[in-house]
């Protein structure tokens, strides 16, 4: 074989291992996001990598991440920075769920999603409230489910065009709306909501009184409200450097102005007038580890940041890509041993129902 022969062999070679990297691998339709669009958000792409150091940034000044005015910029620089790979890696909705033998994870995440609005006891019509709705993937299984009306808040506006675009791809516009907005000052009526859901939402809060106190001023009385917290659990102990480090790494890689004892949820509900009708961790045995897809998805991750290194060097995945893909797997991994030594839950469940107005004698 002459020199001209192996260079073009060898060319074609790579010209179909790339294609099928990011073609065939690299295709999330399904989910909503495909590799070569992979972007930064609202960030202009040559930004995106002096972005992910600046939300960094905010680590080496913890003070700043406790002061509440920095915390709505702070979330949503680094949902620009995530959302692309979140929708191509993980799917359109951004939680996690317990593992159901013989369910896919597709379908654990909508029983998980079903389950929080069959608790508010909702009719078909009915308006309710998702706050921090993301990319819309749990409402637009909540509307499908309950036939209710569902309005979602999230202050990342990429999310929010996001969102639309899924809710009419879906068929389901005339029943989802988004709004970009700050779930701590809501642009809603007082009173204006049959019912109310958060899932693993509230955890960006600086202080979750502020945002329970939002929700029940936009909620009827008489209304429920359910929300899966992230919390650390009674066996966490803050005196074990393992513990410490794990919490500080989840914090880290999901911008958390930080993480909650599971004994604060239920305390500041009744704060801000709340009763509280249930609470549970939906992570406890009997449940399958929730983490468990994450430990899956390891190979995934590899093949996934090869083609992201790829796609960065030929300038179609904006510079700084490569570094938030590393950032959310050794996130995951701090995730994982989280759910596996038992010191955090994703997914603390509380229902609350905001009292009736007392009757006019």
């Amino acid at each position: 074989m002459d020199t001209l022969t192996l260079v073009c062999t060898v060319s074609l070679l790579a010209a179909g291992a790339l294609y099928w990297f990011v073609f065939i691998l690299g295709s999330a339709e399904q989910k909503g996001k495909r590799a070569v669009k992979l972007s930064g958000g609202s960030i202009e792409r040559q930004h995106v990598q002096e972005e992910y150091n600046q939300y960094w940034s905010f680590f080496r000044k913890p003070k700043e991440i406790e002061k509440a005015e920095n915390v709505p910029a702070f979330v949503d620089t680094f949902y620009n920075l995530v959302t692309d790979i979140y929708e191509w890696g993980w799917g359109q909705s951004f939680h996690f769920s317990p593992a159901i033998p013989g369910k896919s994870n597709l379908e654990s995440t909508k029983i998980h999603e079903q389950m929080a609005v069959d608790l508010i006891n909702v009719k078909p019509g009915q308006k309710i409230l998702d706050a921090g709705c993301g990319v819309g993937g749990p409402m637009r299984a909540i509307a499908a489910h309950s036939g209710c009306n569902v309005v979602g808040i999230t202050i990342n506006e990429y999310q929010v065009s996001r969102a639309k675009a899924h809710n009419k791809k879906a068929g389901l516009d005339h029943l989802c709306d988004v709004v970009c907005g700050n779930f701590l000052e809501m642009p809603f009526e007082d009173e204006s909501f049959d019912g109310a859901y958060s899932i693993e939402a509230t955890c960006h809060a600086p202080k979750l009184e502020d945002v329970y106190s939002e929700i029940f001023r936009v909620l009827k009385p008489g209304s429920l409200y359910v929300s899966y917290e992230w919390v650390t659990t009674e066996l966490y102990r803050g005196e074990d450097p393992e513990h410490v480090e794990v919490i500080h790494g989840i914090e880290r890689g999901d911008a958390l102005p930080g993480l909650r004892s599971y004994s604060d949820i239920a305390e500041v509900a009744k704060k801000v007038g709340f009763e509280v009708v249930k609470e549970k961790d939906l992570a406890k045995p009997p449940a399958r580890p929730w983490w468990s897809r994450l430990k899956m998805g390891r190979i995934a991750y590899w093949r996934n940041h090869i083609l992201v290194m790829v796609l960065e060097t030929i300038g179609i995945a904006p510079k700084g890509t490569v570094d938030v893909h590393e950032m959310l797997f050794k996130t995951a991994d701090y995730l994982t041993r989280g759910g596996e030594t038992g010191i955090f839950s994703p997914m603390h469940m509380i229902l609350c129902k905001k009292p009736e107005k007392p009757q006019e004698s």
